[in-house]
């Protein structure tokens, strides 16, 4: 019989853990956090011990990356319950017009929806990737305190080699333009910073694929460690504070994200515990690069639906050229960020329980996180 691909939208239950030393340890582990979630939250522990023991060094204040959106815990449930409604209302309102009586139309779906397995498994993922990400913007922002060596010259010095005598921004200046060009690309830029917290919502709120959620959210947070370890060995500004005269000719609304940046990063230094900002110039690796990379391998192993996959490299391509054209990142910085994408996903599937993906699949291999199992 030919086996037709799907794309899967629910997960089987996890297999048995393996018994081990100190199994009575390891069930009790399960029993509260789901072995899918676990190498997680493991990274989420390390992540705030390294943030603490560099605050402390310093003599750095740890603070909240987003509290000028208000504290994070009336945010984040605020956020977790939008994207709960989401999810609920609208088969709550298809069920009622089947003819489902209102409130027993909500419990069925919230039953459906929302079992106990899903509520912890939201709940620990959405801690740990904000406790992961907490840290990694306090780490992110302590970097000139630890490093203050700038590596901008080497790194242009290299994409000037590997140009053949030329440098990317300027390249694409004569190229594109610097007219529409730039609104659409800094658009782009934009948009990839929207596209991170929606993905997020579709893994720990939306599917019901626990395998490829957890494996998603699991290689985001390796993205982000691999990501601070590179800002503390290579510490870089960018172009478009390393060459500024390299970008007079872009329009100002392409320019005022970098500018507000710098003028977090002079607060900062001036002095971290009298402002209530962090600041966050870290050039390589570039891990708007990073993290679209990751997204597009995921979405090329686990799907043959071919508008996903093209969406996804297309995104990448388009991040790839907005922040070079920006000046956000040398071509160094890119290359960089590929490689700890791909890294992050192969570590990703590793820790969640998958098999070591291939790039690309025979017709009859089966393809999704689940179908691996």
């Amino acid at each position: 019989m030919e086996s037709r691909p799907r794309d899967l939208t629910a997960t089987p239950p996890e297999r048995p853990a393996k018994a081990v030393h100190g199994g009575r340890r390891t069930r009790t582990l399960d029993r509260w956090v789901p072995r899918r979630l676990q190498v997680l939250v493991v990274l989420a522990a390390v992540m705030c011990v390294a943030t603490v023991l560099v605050a402390q060094s310093q003599n750095l204040p740890v603070r909240d990356p987003d509290d000028a959106l208000g504290p994070s815990w009336i945010r984040l449930p605020l956020i977790l319950l939008l994207a709960v409604l989401i999810d609920v209302v609208p088969r709550v309102a298809l069920r009622h017009r089947a003819g489902t009586g209102g409130y027993a139309s909500i419990q069925r779906v919230l039953a459906e929806r929302w079992p106990h397995e899903q509520i912890r498994f939201t709940l620990i993922g959405l801690a740990s990737w904000y406790l992961t990400y907490s840290a990694f913007r306090n780490l992110k922002s302590a970097v000139p305190f630890v490093n203050d060596r700038l590596w901008d010259a080497q790194l242009a010095d290299l994409d000037h080699l590997i140009w053949l005598g030329h440098d990317p921004a300027p390249v694409l200046h004569d190229l594109l333009g610097v007219g529409w060009a730039a609104t659409f690309l800094t658009g782009v830029y934009l948009l990839w910073i929207g596209l991170i917290p929606a993905s997020l919502a579709w893994a720990l709120t939306w599917t019901r694929n626990h395998a490829l959620a957890a494996w998603y959210i699991t290689a985001l947070a390796f993205d982000w460690v691999l990501g601070v370890a590179g800002y503390y060995a290579l510490p870089t500004l960018g172009p478009i504070y390393s060459r500024p005269v390299d970008f007079l000719s872009l329009p100002q609304s392409s320019q005022t994200l970098q500018s507000s940046m710098m003028t977090d990063r002079f607060q900062v230094l001036g002095g971290a515990r009298t402002t209530d900002t962090l600041q966050t110039i870290a050039a390589f690796p570039s891990l708007h690069v990073g993290m679209m990379v990751t997204i597009c391998l995921l979405v090329h192993w686990n799907t043959r639906r071919l508008l996903p996959r093209l969406l996804s490299w297309t995104m990448l391509v388009l991040t790839v050229l907005a922040t070079l054209y920006l000046g956000w990142h040398f071509f160094m910085d890119v290359l960089g960020g590929a490689a700890v994408g791909a890294l992050a996903a192969w570590l990703g599937a590793f820790a969640t329980g998958q098999r070591p993906p291939r790039f690309s699949a025979r017709t009859d291999e089966p393809v999704g996180a689940v179908e691996r199992e």
